[in-house]
């Protein structure tokens, strides 16, 4: 397998073709942006950490019966995957109140909700990822009312089997982005799922341990990151042993 010339380069990750027409190429670059990529700084071995922890998540998930784009782990920076025809939509799951929810709806930080709720927004740099009901999503042609559903069953049984698992390694899923797209006329997880893409807090403390430390400029952000990959490793040695 050989990687060829760059595609495109996004936030936080660039992207080649390969000498096979059904694989990508996919390097996770040193670098975290928030306010939609407004602010943008370089974070030593922030595609490293990044990488590493969406692969586990990724095998973890195909291991318990989700269809994804991902094929392998290639280098500590880089990975493998199927091109995927993309729907336009970020779909978040949301388990506590945060984020924007808590700010639209001035509630409590970390309150618990009382079933995951989904949340869609249409995927544009240009229009900041506006929020998008169903009705707009099948006005403008994005996805069906069937398709729809299955895209919200999908990211909840994700919710599902990542809480378990953040949970083994002592960590609150409060929310997650996902995005997904079509694979041989499958519906299939996509992107990316890692601190850059959730939010988690410890169990204990409820201390940030994601993205939002960057966001905030509450804590050092590879220091963050290296603890999620070390919990999750370790905690996955420990499942396999028993």
């Amino acid at each position: 397998m050989r990687k060829l010339e760059e595609l495109k380069t996004g936030k936080a990750k660039r992207l080649y073709n390969t000498d096979d027409a059904t694989v990508l190429w996919v390097e996770y670059l040193d670098q975290a942006t928030a306010l939609n990529g407004k602010r943008k700084e370089k974070i030593a071995s922030k595609g490293a950490l990044n990488n590493q922890i969406d692969c586990l998540l990724f095998n973890y998930l195909i291991q318990n019966g989700i269809a994804t784009d991902f094929i392998r782990q290639v280098s500590a920076t880089e990975q493998l995957i199927h091109p995927v025809k993309m729907i336009p939509l970020e779909v978040v799951v949301r388990n506590l109140a945060s984020g924007s929810f808590q700010r639209k709806f001035a509630t409590t930080y970390l309150q618990p909700l009382s079933r995951p709720i989904v949340e869609l927004f249409y995927k544009s740099d240009a229009l900041d990822d506006p929020f998008i009901n169903d009705d707009q999503v099948e006005v403008l042609g994005l996805a069906s009312a069937a398709e729809l559903a299955a895209i919200k069953q999908l990211a909840l049984q994700i919710n599902q089997l990542l809480q378990s698992r953040f949970a083994q390694a002592n960590l609150t899923l409060v929310d997650f982005k996902i995005e997904v797209g079509y694979l041989a006329g499958q519906l299939v997880l996509a992107d990316e799922i890692s601190p850059d893409s959730c939010r988690l807090v410890d169990q204990t403390t409820q201390a940030s341990l994601d993205k939002d430390v960057f966001r905030k400029q509450t804590g050092d952000l590879t220091t963050v990151y290296q603890e999620v990959l070390t919990r999750l490793q370790n905690s996955e040695v420990a499942h396999v042993s028993r």
